[in-house]
């Protein structure tokens, strides 16, 4: 019988089955050859014991045996005793005279107790007579249990030879299981390596396969967490160096106006660190955004950029820059409506950053083949396309770049739009000649 070597619950179940079938094939082969021996045993005690019986009970009281036959045997050695009786009540036949059996019984098998002993008697009628066969209960009973005992002995054997033998086929089977538990709890916490896969059934070699792409995922969590807490590290440094020499500023300062002109940049250079510590913690927040399990819901994005344009309207009166927004289509997308509202703030912000005073930023929502497309245009310089990659990426900025920011709005944009399955698409805009930033959103 050949067994499969992958799968753990075919190797249990064969080789399980295997086990009974030969433990059983073996109990079965003892025990018929034993009873048989038995039953040969039995009936040849029965014939021997009849035989005994007619030949005590043919035998005259009071006469000696024929010549050369041996005397008969004492009626106690008998456990089978027969009477014979005529139709008239006269008894013809007696296998023996210390078994006070009644002269009349019930005719086939009934049970009665003579001189406080249990006898199974069996009656006959015929024409001429009545044979009444009885046996002792006793020693019967003593035969019957000795059989039993016998019977069940091979089982009492083979029980724990076939619980061995589940034993070691289930510790055999499972072997590589423990092997991976002994792998994982001889871990350190921050040792995210991939378990070894080899060996292991086809039930479990899953569960593994998707382990180790947990570790995986938490291994690259760790890496962008432990980067993200270095960057972080690093550009708060400049700001608060900044502010330190704001401050030491405003202590060196002997007049008024002096005095004015260090609590300005004081306060512009806190502006700008809290800027950036808010930055830092939306992008922050965002990237741990999958794993809170908020379920997506309608988002009406035509309204949302409304919102929005609104929002950053006084800042483009300011540069008086021409912000504007396209007619929105009115279906839904599915999404977050919080971190989306961030994504388009942070793509205004950016453009309305990088367009000179007197230009241009349109915001638009439209239906493309079952799509909704979002995108924020400017007339602005724009990228090249060798930095549109990178300007993704946390605490980039475009070289020559002389507007102020720390690099972390689109690197929160790019975020955002990776939470909702699809990425930022960085272009030319060949209307107003500055960036164009393109998000797509299934339309509902």
């Amino acid at each position: 019988m050949k067994l499969p070597t992958h799968s753990l619950r075919a190797r249990l179940i064969g080789l399980l089955l295997l086990a009974i079938v030969l433990a059983a094939g073996l109990q079965a082969t003892v025990v018929y050859r034993q009873a048989r021996a038995e039953a040969d045993g039995i009936f040849d005690y029965h014939m021997e014991q009849m035989a005994q019986a007619l030949r005590a009970g043919m035998v005259p009281p009071g006469l000696p045996p024929p010549p050369g036959e041996e005397p008969p045997l004492p009626a106690e050695a008998f456990d089978f005793f027969v009477q014979v009786w005529t139709q008239d009540g006269l008894r013809v036949f007696q296998s023996g005279t210390s078994a006070a059996l009644p002269q009349r019984a019930v005719l086939g098998f009934s049970n009665i107790e003579v001189d406080g002993k249990p006898y199974r008697v069996y009656s006959m009628q015929s024409r001429t007579q009545v044979v009444q066969v009885a046996q002792d209960m006793r020693p019967r009973q003593t035969m019957a249990r000795a059989l039993a005992w016998r019977t069940v002995l091979p089982i009492a054997w083979m029980a724990p030879l076939l619980m061995l033998v589940a034993w070691a086929v289930v510790s055999a089977s499972l072997a590589p299981v423990a092997r991976v538990r002994r792998q994982v709890a001889a871990r350190e916490a921050d040792e995210l390596a991939e378990v070894g896969e080899e060996g292991l059934p086809d039930e479990i070699r899953p569960l593994v396969h998707e382990l180790n792409l947990l570790f995986g995922r938490v291994r690259q969590a760790f890496d962008a967490q432990k980067n993200f807490v270095a960057e972080a590290a690093h550009e708060l440094r400049s700001p608060l160096a900044a502010l330190r020499l704001q401050v030491q500023g405003l202590q060196r300062a002997r007049d008024d106006a002096t005095r004015q002109l260090a609590v300005e940049r004081l306060l512009a250079g806190i502006d700008r660190a809290t800027r950036l510590v808010e930055q830092l913690l939306t992008l922050a927040r965002q990237q741990a955004q999958p794993s809170a399990g908020e379920p997506p819901q309608p988002v009406a994005l035509a309204a949302l950029a409304a919102q929005v344009v609104a929002e950053a309207a006084p800042a483009a009166a300011l540069k008086h820059i021409d912000l504007g927004l396209g007619d929105g289509d009115a279906a839904q997308a599915q999404g977050h409506a919080e971190p989306l509202r961030i994504l388009l703030t942070n793509l205004v912000d950016n453009a309305l950053k990088y367009t000179p005073e007197g230009g241009t930023v349109d915001v638009s929502v439209r239906r493309e083949t079952g799509r909704l497309v979002l995108a924020v245009e400017d007339s602005g310089p724009g990228i090249a396309e060798a930095d549109r990659a990178r300007v993704l990426d946390r605490f980039y900025r475009v070289p020559g770049s002389t507007a102020t920011g720390s690099g972390l709005g689109l690197a929160i944009a790019s975020a955002i739009a990776q939470l909702h399955g699809t990425a930022l698409e960085l272009d030319r805009s060949s209307r107003l000649g500055g960036l164009r930033v393109v998000l797509r959103l299934p339309a509902l």
